[in-house]
């Protein structure tokens, strides 16, 4: 995308949207050479960084006569990024989630009034299907954000901002769900600094891009059974992995354990929350700690912690502790 791109998108998200801060995360330091920041998309209304898109991508669409319904496929951050870009742009909404999703993720696009839909099991292959059936009828429009062309624009102003708040960073930490986020950034990156890496962050239990990113062509999982359903892809898009390939120096994994180490980390030390896929990059940071001299931003891409989730934390802290 030309960098022009990415220029547009800030103008027209900063009607809607503050920039989120860049805050210093000493905890996660190493040696007096490394700096570490964390940049806190959690803080963005619906606690991600997916509003960023969605109001992009929405705001582009041009509301032909009898287009009036918005539908997305989520497991939750997406569709309460779409709902909310849906309210505050005009449209009706109506998202399509698996059966098993995050209740925290669930209320907040019930709470923005989008209509609610529930497809299939824990990953978005039935969902996907249902809203893409559901978008046929006149009137209804399909935002998808792994494959909608002007999406990735939204996202991508998080590397502007971050560049703006603390020049020259080395590299940049970033989750790895459907892709858009991490395509936007690293190619906005990338074109501010030849110099910066962009490592992507997958879960070892939803490793599909991983591996696709690795071999260089399609690889499919059967399952994408992970904590973190931000990262719970196991369908890639094939332009995506050309994409990823292209702009991503690295992937990392982290396991499930990990991830809820980070968002103990996080919390306990920096005061900060974070659902898995949020602490993902923290995780993967933290595996990384040769990276001397370094100056890193890590994505906390969503706060959305569910109950569950923090009581699993909770567990692990408590077995630590005890050891």
């Amino acid at each position: 995308m030309e960098f022009r791109g990415f220029e547009d998108a800030r103008t027209l998200l900063s009607r809607y949207l503050p920039e989120t801060r860049l805050v210093r995360a000493t905890s996660l330091e190493t040696n007096s050479e490394q700096q570490v920041f964390l940049k806190l998309e959690s803080e963005l209304p619906t606690g991600s960084f997916k509003v960023r898109g969605a109001i992009y991508a929405l705001s582009l669409h041009e509301q032909v006569e009898g287009t009036r319904e918005v539908v997305a496929s989520s497991t939750g951050n997406h569709g309460a990024a779409v709902a909310y870009a849906a309210k505050v742009l005009g449209w009706q909404a109506r998202i399509f989630l698996p059966e098993k999703n995050n209740p925290i993720k669930r209320n907040n696009i019930a709470r923005l009034g989008a209509a609610i839909e529930e497809r299939g099991t824990i990953d978005l292959a039935d969902a996907f299907k249902a809203a893409s059936e559901y978008a046929q009828k006149p009137g209804a429009y399909f935002l998808n954000d792994a494959t909608d062309r002007d999406l990735p624009a939204g996202p991508g102003t998080i590397a502007c901002e971050i560049f703006e708040q603390q020049p020259n960073m080395d590299v940049i930490y970033v989750p790895i769900g459907d892709t858009a986020l991490i395509r936007g950034v690293a190619d906005a990156a990338k074109q501010i600094s030849r110099n910066v890496k962009i490592i992507g962050v997958q879960s070892e239990r939803a490793p599909s891009y991983f591996l696709s990113w690795r071999e260089g062509r399609v690889i499919k999982t059967e399952t994408c059974d992970t904590i973190a359903d931000g990262l719970a892809t196991r369908t890639p898009e094939e332009a995506n992995v050309v994409a990823i390939r292209e702009l991503v120096d690295e992937v990392v994994l982290v396991s499930e354990e990990e991830m809820l180490q980070a968002i103990a980390r996080l919390l306990i030390d920096e005061h900060v929350v974070a659902e898995p896929a949020g602490a993902a990059t923290t995780a993967a940071f933290l595996k990384s700690r040769d990276r001397r001299g370094s100056k890193a931003a890590v994505l906390v891409t969503g706060a959305n912690l569910s109950r569950e989730t923090l009581q699993q934390v909770t567990a692990i802290q408590r077995r630590i502790n005890a050891a």
